[in-house]
């Protein structure tokens, strides 16, 4: 499938909810860090790092891609969907043909979903202040 065809690097930039990750791939041995540390030690839940892998184990080339990852904003259920996306988006550019596994996985549609904001008059986004009429 996706192989390091050569010595270049990949880019590929992910958003989810308010965070933003900017992905660089490198052929090599399996290396992954994200702001300066390992994906295990910033991603603390095993759940976490695998579904942030998750481009990875569909492909099963894990092995072959070095990750830095630059993420910033959000907290850490939304940086974790934007490596996600990031990773796919980088592969992608690396080759084209693994785009249909990808997206039929999900992996290459942004999750648009975001914190409703709140609105004048009311408590929160929709919960009203209680009614009394008398």
């Amino acid at each position: 499938m996706a192989t390091a065809k050569n010595k270049k690097i990949y880019r590929g930039t992910g958003r989810r909810k308010n965070a933003i990750a900017a992905v660089i791939l490198k052929p090599g041995s399996g290396k992954r860090t994200i702001n300066g540390r390992d994906f295990k030690d910033y991603f603390h839940s095993e759940v976490q790092n695998m579904i942030a892998n998750l481009p990875f184990a569909i492909l099963g080339n894990a092995e072959e891609w070095d990750v830095e990852v630059t993420a910033r904003g959000g907290g850490i259920a939304g940086q974790m969907g934007a490596v996600r996306l990031g990773i796919s988006r980088a592969l992608v550019a690396n080759d084209a043909e693994v785009k249909p596994a990808l997206k039929k996985e999900g992996l290459m549609t942004r999750d648009a979903r975001a914190v409703e904001r709140k609105k004048f008059g009311r408590k929160k986004a929709r919960k009203h202040f209680q009614f009394s009429k008398r």
